[in-house]
């Protein structure tokens, strides 16, 4: 896989699982929204969105409103899941909150599926530890 197609990937992603957690905290997702919480700019997003539309990822309504397909939140759970649970680990194994948050959100587009199975059996197998 080029390096470019494998950005632009982890680009769908990044705008997928940013939507679908706006959605869990707003009444509604616009622009606007993903913008702000991404610090990117408009006409980024107004492009990236066009480009999630014609891949039939998100719909956006009259009033701007935009909601993810069954597609698009198929593919943002998974992306999500992937980040909360390698985050998770990172953070048991020690790593400081901030950076595990980061490092997660690089993994989660690069780790394979039979990796990933592994880990997640492996942290719900495993108890907290207590502060």
């Amino acid at each position: 896989m080029s390096y470019i197609k494998h950005k632009s990937e982890e680009s769908v992603e990044d705008y997928l699982e940013t939507i679908l957690i706006l959605s869990k905290r707003l009444p509604v997702v616009r622009s606007i929204d993903i913008a702000n919480e991404l610090s990117y700019s408009k006409p980024s997003i107004s492009v990236a969105m066009k480009n999630l539309r014609a891949s039939e990822y998100i719909t956006v309504s009259d009033e701007g409103y935009i909601s993810l397909t069954k597609s698009g939140k198929k593919l943002a759970e998974t992306v999500y899941e992937r980040h909360t649970i390698l985050s998770t680990m990172l953070i048991r194994l020690g790593v400081d909150s901030e950076t595990a948050m980061a490092d997660a959100c690089k993994m989660e587009h690069d780790i394979s599926p039979e990796s990933f199975e592994a880990i997640k059996k492996h942290i719900e197998d495993i108890p907290e530890k207590s502060s």
